[in-house]
């Protein structure tokens, strides 16, 4: 069996932002009623944060999770810890309705840092990415062209994106392209 590397195996671009292969990064993603005390209290044993708010996400010390619908969150946590707990959810989640599924090797993420991180993404999405509209513990689903992509800050110079593993290599290029020195029309 070959060893398991991320889309871009690790490349990186400086221009304008800096543009980054964020590597292999466990995800789950986790379906059910997110109202639900059994769904709150196994994503509580599973990362150890609380369930986030409407477009909301948490990071801490053994993962994060980020709200990606009504009834859909994405886990995130180590690469090699993704298959340990959809097993520990399905157990905690038992007698629920749920979906718990690992699609750390089909999706592919990037982290954009720099003073323009927001004018990148706003050159291929439609969402409102302005300081009033996106703070660091949102997140927004939405596209990049016309793939699909979910993206949040980390900080005010850090953006967290993540793509299907499938149009991960077109992704990182077009990031490239629009992080280009001198192509940041500085609006935002």
């Amino acid at each position: 069996m070959s060893d398991a590397v991320s889309v871009m195996n690790g490349a990186s671009f400086s221009g304008a932002v800096r543009v980054q292969d964020a590597g292999l990064r466990g995800m789950i993603t986790l379906r059910g009623d997110l109202g639900s005390a059994k769904m709150a209290k196994a994503v509580k044993s599973a990362i150890g944060l609380t369930l986030p708010d409407l477009r909301g996400i948490k990071s801490g010390k053994n993962g994060g999770v980020a709200w990606m619908s009504p009834d859909e969150l994405m886990l995130f946590c180590s690469y090699a810890e993704a298959p340990l707990l959809v097993t520990k959810l399905e157990t905690a989640l038992a007698g629920e309705h749920f979906l718990a599924l690992n699609v750390s090797d089909a999706r592919a993420s990037f982290t954009l840092s720099g003073v323009g991180v927001r004018e990148v993404i706003a050159k291929g999405s439609p969402a409102d990415i302005s300081v009033q509209a996106l703070l660091p513990g949102e997140i927004r689903r939405s596209r990049l062209g016309q793939v699909a992509v979910a993206f949040w800050l980390t900080d005010a110079q850090t953006i967290e994106l993540v793509c299907f593993r499938s149009v991960g290599a077109f992704v990182y290029k077009w990031l490239c392209v629009a992080a280009a020195e001198g192509s940041l029309p500085e609006y935002l």
